[in-house]
């Protein structure tokens, strides 16, 4: 199922040209980790945001918004696709909540550093090791931990 959600959304942006760049738990994959995906997680340019809304139309579960919440502050959209949640987030300004510190900080991203790897099929841009380690380490929910270690090379 998630191969037939990740073709989908892959398909909208390139038909349009639109970059972007997966980070979450697919690209912990891509880095080693093994654990079961819940969703996939996306960034496009601020300026395609709505365009990939209009696209989806059809699948969206969760409107295009800001939202606040599980340690995020930015504008993204969810679709579901093949019963599977597709988050697509702006790169305009989104901010993770940092647990260690306990404040909120940007989170860069940078759509030129990425890595492009084969993970269910398609060739996909990833977010950069240390970029995703980076802000996972900021999150510090279980999950992210998890994916941590395990892009580490480390038993969970």
């Amino acid at each position: 199922m998630h191969r037939q959600a990740l073709y989908w959304i892959v398909t909208l942006l390139n038909i349009r040209g639109i970059p972007f760049q997966i980070c979450g738990g697919l690209a912990a994959r891509g880095y080693g980790a093994n654990r079961a995906l819940n969703d996939i997680d996306l960034f496009v340019p601020g300026e395609h945001f709505q365009t990939v809304v209009a696209d989806g139309d059809a699948h969206i579960s969760k409107p295009a918004g800001h939202y606040c919440e599980e340690g995020w502050d930015l504008t993204y959209v969810q679709f579901v696709h093949s019963g599977v949640k597709i988050e697509v987030g702006s790169t305009d300004q989104p901010r993770i909540f940092d647990a260690r510190q306990q404040r909120w900080i940007p989170l860069s991203i940078d759509l030129t550093r990425s890595v492009t790897v084969t993970l269910l099929g398609l060739e996909l841009p990833l977010m950069m090791k240390e970029d995703l380690v980076s802000y996972k380490s900021a999150l510090s929910r279980p999950v992210d931990l998890e994916d941590l270690r395990a892009m580490q090379g480390q038993a969970g």
